[in-house]
């Protein structure tokens, strides 16, 4: 074929002015959390909405101009228009808990970068609880009114599509994302569009890329030997901005347009292009757009080299050396964790490493191997690869896990930085994870809702007292609506595996029974997840006689929908999902197993509104939150699952049921046949019996008074407004306040503390505890005090620049401390011919029992963000 010229021009929907306020919703995706505007855009066209995807902005492109001259003279649509209209200008516009707690915005400004964001299902840009998480995060920010920007890539294909062949085998496909039927605003240059933007929201010209006064926003990346460019795109939510790199641009070489093609595509060596892009042409963005962030905040540790390119400009523009320049950026940097597993967190080796950052290195002025120990948990082991988790670390004011599990296994999993403190004085505390409710309760639910708890249970989600009316809720009311919800899910259920079924060629016979499988009043279980092998997604299965003697009782029928995908490199994963569409196949489970293809937003929701119990047991303590069952309670579901990540926090007893009691296990098989015998007696002997119980008009009254406790115990904890929330007070106020207080008058406190900080590290290694004396007798009584004296040798360094403690408490049977307690310890200055210090202190004694104490030796300084972020300490 030869070459050919190909001329490219825009069609933008031809929408009449008096439906212009259609557009202006379609591209602000707080219609996707508003069930006035979802159902304003099904009543376009509720067929073509479904065949869209649920995308307002496909729907507006393929409406035809019939049907839109009828809305034209339809004056309920037109009212129901203007209403949704008035609602989100309202929002816009409306106070806000941010302003009202912390005034003005202009002094904290974050930046929320993720390789990942699960906004809706029309904008594929996400694979599962990593970017749904990022996804209610910014949905959270806007409805508390933070002052917050989200910073992502936009993938030309996503995360793949999901389908089975007939052996059961997953299988991918890579469909293309159309741009321009996506509610993306390109970003440019021209104040006079802004201007318009902001006043009338985005209009038709905002989409047409030939438009004259209109520039593309492009920022550069150094990589080895070239620039690659990455052109910006808006997504807007609420009203939170969604900024995301493309790279695929004519600027940019064949290989580098690919970068941005696929969510956790290619090699080790994509990998880090990728996350290139996004930390360093993500922080470059945001201040080409003059939203340059106090606050960097590390949703995981792909976008951790946003820190090293924060440090460069600073060096460059405060004229200022690396040491000083990295105290300022990290006091305004925050990082979350969120995996246990190895696997997730991303590791380069030195020469890759070495490769693409040559040239930042010679910009940071320090020599290799300080670089590269910046990856490292001991910096001076060079066989040691670089950990982009190590590196958000070292660079972070604060470090999160996101439940109080994975806090106390990240501080085990990263005690190598800090290898001389006990576990629970490692800096890595937690913020529980949570769900943007409004996104997940169903619009039936909604209701109930809004006619027991009060209309402004939406505005505060995170009220104890707002959910405690639960128990107002007539109990044949939430029956009825649950009855409904699940009937949904089963319609969608065979739906579904019609569809898949005649993807597959099966034969029509097959694809007819496919009416017949599960049943609207069944007991529903769901379990829906990726389908990595520590979920154990199988594991129901262990006994399959057992499972089918459950799900076939004739008069207490169970049935399970499974869903999810596993990595396209998994194939541990790909087996658990084959090895489920065998069992499903079988006979005796025809009716009541179904694994539905391609999980994806959509069928999250229609799973955890419709299900009665969602199934989850990973193997703890690898998951580290989990959201899914957090989402299921919202909508009146119970939850059964494993003690492991969330539900250690949610579980109450009398809201859900557990499996086993926390116990972790190195015999897995072992803990495969106690696990899997636990979940069949607790539905033979608990759960389908409560379930099954039913009062003289047909309702499960047991069953409903666990519904209401899940609803009221779970729903205003385990929400993403209280979570945000505590992301301000914990992490993006003080960080604001530290990185303003070291950056002032020329970043002055920033380099006094870095200069400290050098000095410590040449004189630390002459600190030591010299001798210790007790004053008291053995044993001690209740109510006493041990009087302690030490001397310590200091150095080249003063008693002020160190913390000498009593670390103390009770003793257990191997000899440690594991709850301690620390007392300061004050100096008497140095005994005349002494280099020593004289300190003292004393230990209260306040139970009984075998006690015992240490003194150590700690850095001090008042602008140090904590004593053990330096990762010095001295025992005596």
């Amino acid at each position: 074929m030869g070459s050919r010229s190909i001329r490219t021009f825009t069609v933008l929907p031809h929408l009449p002015p008096r439906l212009q306020a259609l557009q202006k919703l379609a591209y602000n995706m707080w219609w996707c959390w508003n069930h006035e505007a979802i159902a304003l855009f099904r009543r376009l066209d509720p067929d073509l909405f479904e065949a869209v995807e649920h995308s307002p902005v496909k729907l507006l492109g393929v409406l035809e101009p019939a049907r839109l001259e009828q809305l034209l003279h339809d004056d309920g649509f037109l009212a129901h228009m203007d209403r949704v209209e008035e609602a989100l200008d309202s929002y816009l516009t409306g106070p806000t808990w941010y302003q009202e707690t912390y005034g003005s915005p202009t002094d904290c400004r974050v930046g929320y970068f993720s390789a990942e964001f699960g906004l809706h299902e029309s904008v594929p840009i996400y694979s599962g609880g990593l970017g749904v998480l990022a996804g209610d995060h910014l949905k959270s920010a806007s409805d508390l009114g933070i002052p917050l920007c989200g910073v992502g890539l936009m993938y030309r294909e996503g995360y793949f599509r999901q389908y089975l062949n007939v052996d059961g085998w997953q299988q991918e496909r890579y469909p293309e994302n159309d741009f321009f039927n996506l509610p993306l605003i390109p970003e440019g240059r021209s104040q006079k569009t802004e201007d318009r933007r902001q006043k009338e929201g985005p209009g038709p010209s905002d989409f047409c890329l030939l438009s004259s006064d209109f520039s593309p926003l492009i920022v550069g990346v150094s990589f080895p030997g070239r620039e690659v460019f990455a052109r910006v795109w808006r997504i807007q939510v609420g009203r939170v901005p969604l900024y995301l790199l493309d790279t695929n641009i004519p600027k940019n070489s064949a290989e580098d347009r690919t970068i941005t093609a696929r969510l956790y595509g290619g090699d080790h060596d994509m990998r880090v292009r990728q996350e290139m892009i996004l930390g360093i042409g993500g922080l470059r963005a945001l201040i080409a757009l003059g939203k340059a962030p106090t606050v960097c905040h590390m949703n995981e540790g792909h976008s951790a080299f946003c820190g090293l390119e924060r440090i460069r400009m600073l060096m460059d523009e405060a004229r200022v050396e690396f040491a000083t320049a990295r105290e300022a950026v990290a006091a305004g940097t925050v990082f979350t964790t969120h995996t246990p597993v190895p696997a997730g967190n991303d590791v380069f080796s030195p020469q890759l490493i070495e490769q693409y950052f040559g040239e930042m290195i010679g910009r940071l002025r320090i020599d290799k191997q300080e670089f590269l120990g910046l990856g490292r948990q001991n910096p001076k082991d060079q066989s040691e690869p670089f950990c982009m988790t190590v590196l958000a670390i070292r660079l972070a004011n604060v470090t999160n896990g996101v439940s109080k599990l994975h806090g106390s296994v990240s501080r085990k999993m990263w005690k190598g930085i800090w290898p001389e403190l006990p576990d629970a004085e490692i800096p890595i505390t937690s913020i529980t994870n949570g769900i943007h409710t409004p996104s997940w309760v169903s619009a039936d639910v909604l209701q109930l809702y809004e006619r027991y708890l009060g209309v402004s249970w939406m505005e505060r989600p995170a009220d104890h007292a707002i959910w405690r009316r639960a128990d107002n809720i007539p109990d044949a009311e939430l029956w009825r609506t649950h009855e409904r919800r699940r009937e949904r899910l089963v319609a969608f259920a065979r739906g579904r595996l019609k569809t898949q079924l005649k993807n597959r060629a099966a034969p029509p016979a097959e694809v007819a029974r496919a009416d017949e499988v599960l049943d609207p009043d069944a007991l529903t279980i769901g379990f829906a997840r990726r389908f990595a092998t520590y979920k154990r997604g199988t594991l129901i299965f262990r006994n399959i006689e057992r499972l089918s003697a459950i799900l076939n009782d004739k008069d207490r029928p169970v049935q399970i929908i499974f869903a999810g995908k596993a990595h396209p490199r998994d194939h541990g994963g790909k087996e658990l999902i084959a090895e489920i569409l065998h069992t499903a196949r079988r006979p005796e489970f025809r009716r009541r197993i179904v694994f539905l293809e391609d999980y994806d937003i959509n069928m999250a929701r229609m799973l955890v509104q419709g299900v009665d119990v969602w199934l989850n047991n990973p193997r703890r303590p690898l998951e580290a939150s989990g959201t899914s069952g957090m989402k299921v309670c919202g909508n009146g579901g119970l939850n059964l699952s494993i003690l492991d990540g969330w539900w250690v926090e949610g579980y109450a007893q009398d809201n859900g049921w557990a499996i086993g009691a926390g116990e972790e296990y190195t015999d897995l098989t072992y803990q495969d046949d106690v696990e899997s015998r636990a979940i069949y007696d607790l539905l033979e002997q608990e759960i389908v019996p409560t379930f099954y119980t039913r009062t003289s008009d047909g309702l499960p009254r047991a069953w409903l008074r666990m519904m209401k406790r899940s609803i009221s115990t779970i729903c205003p904890f385990f929400n993403t407004n209280r979570m945000v929330q505590e992301y301000v007070e914990k992490c993006y106020w003080p960080s604001t306040q530290r990185f303003a207080m070291l950056s002032a008058d020329g970043l002055k406190r920033a380099a006094q503390l870095a200069q400290w900080r050098r000095r410590l590290g040449q004189s630390w290694s002459a600190v030591r505890v010299e001798g210790v004396e007790a004053q008291g007798a053995d044993p001690m009584t209740v109510g006493g005090q041990l009087d302690v004296r030490a001397r310590v040798q200091l150095g080249g360094l003063s008693p002020d620049d160190v913390e000498v403690q009593l670390f103390h408490g009770v003793v257990d049977s191997f000899g440690d401390i594991p709850n301690p307690r620390t007392v300061p310890m004050s100096h008497n200055g140095r005994p005349e011919g002494s280099a020593a210090w004289a300190f003292q202190g004393t230990i209260p004694c306040r139970s009984s029992g075998q006690h015992g104490y240490a003194v150590r030796v700690l850095p001090k300084h008042p602008d140090l963000g904590n004593p053990f972020e330096p990762g010095l300490l001295t025992w005596g």
